[in-house]
């Protein structure tokens, strides 16, 4: 399986590690910084820059760690885009810019009628689709679950828990999932026969439905710690005394989230929405042959996986690959919009 290929090669474990270690300091540099400034809006704004000083001058060596990230990402999220034009282009590496033919929407029209471009489309559909119905809600529900906590410690370690999976590689996961999932030795088929719920053995990772509900729900137990920081943290500006006088009005707990928690919000949850759409076109290379097999092809076929088999694999396809992923985050970009222009005409704010 691809995932063993991965896992036997120590090198993904000492990537693994590394973008561990640098969403942790990232983490961690966030919490600092967010005290800080709360310290300095509270002594006065003249106090931030003061403050900026001494922390550049204690935490120099976190400064200089969070630069290689930084610098990482303005290198390869951004000083690509000149290179978009190959899309436009039959773009062979050997002749580079200049020697290869320019060729228009030549490209995008052999994408369209591609029958593989057509069933990774679906796929990636399909899935995201079903991970906005599925996935988005639960942070959602996390974040007031969390907030109802009345014990501080018990709440910080349930958060602490439950926001780690965040930072771990697809590869890590991926392990985890086959160690749980697989139909012979796996720990959850092991449990379901030992208790005689099942007769046989589940096939969680060999066919294409169970696959697919694994897929969806591995996903969430992954991303739905780290999305209800953003929900907690939108639920504390909420003012406490219209708690308190709901509660000297009689109102219940489920009463009080219904009519404040959520109201309160609603902008948060609209915006998020609206980010979350505009990645329905997207799909995840890691995650895909991290928890994929050649049993579930027909479904584990996703825009990612095209743009690698026929683009970047065959080492002639760049010019493929670049005009899929254009179309993808043009779609995107569209959706955005869209969503945009709908929240407007409700009365709310909006994004953009």
């Amino acid at each position: 399986m691809v995932l063993y290929e991965i896992l036997n090669f120590n090198g993904s474990f000492i990537y693994s590690g590394f973008i561990f270690i640098i969403r942790l300091i990232l983490y961690l540099a966030g919490k600092r910084w967010s005290k800080m400034f709360r310290r300095a809006r509270r002594n006065g704004t003249s106090n931030i820059y003061s403050s900026w000083k001494k922390s550049l001058k204690r935490d120099w060596e976190l400064y200089l760690l969070l630069s290689i990230p930084l610098f990482l990402t303005i290198l390869f999220k951004y000083g690509a885009y000149p290179g978009l034009r190959i899309a436009f282009m039959n773009y062979l590496p050997a002749k580079g810019y200049e020697g290869s033919e320019w060729v228009g929407f030549e490209t995008f029209r052999k994408v369209f009628r591609d029958r593989d471009f057509l069933l990774a489309l679906r796929n990636s559909l399909i899935f995201n689709f079903a991970e906005v119905i599925i996935s988005f809600p639960m942070p959602i529900i996390l974040a007031l679950i969390l907030n109802e906590l009345k014990f501080p410690k018990f709440k910080k370690v349930s958060q602490t828990i439950l926001y780690l999976p965040h930072f771990l590689s697809w590869a890590i996961i991926g392990s985890i999932t086959y160690t749980l999932f697989r139909t012979e030795t796996g720990l959850v088929n092991n449990i379901l026969v030992n208790l005689g719920l099942v007769s046989e053995r589940i096939p969680f990772l060999t066919e294409n439905f169970n696959w697919s509900v694994t897929y969806l729900l591995v996903g969430v137990w992954a991303g739905m710690g780290w999305g209800s920081i953003i929900y907690l943290a939108a639920i504390s500006s909420i003012n406490e005394e219209l708690y308190e006088a709901a509660m000297i009005d009689g109102a219940g707990r489920w009463k009080r989230m219904w009519y404040i928690t959520l109201p309160g919000i609603k902008p948060t949850i609209i915006t998020l929405l609206i980010m979350t759409l505009g990645r329905l076109m997207g799909s995840n290379y890691e995650r895909l042959t991290a928890m994929g097999n050649v049993n579930v092809k027909a479904v584990q076929y996703q825009l990612a996986i095209y743009i690698y088999e026929k683009g970047l694999a065959s080492g002639t396809g760049f010019s493929r690959a670049t005009a899929v992923g254009l179309f993808q985050s043009f779609v995107g970009l569209l959706l955005v919009i869209a969503s945009d222009r709908f929240d407007k005409a409700l009365g709310e704010e909006g994004m953009i």
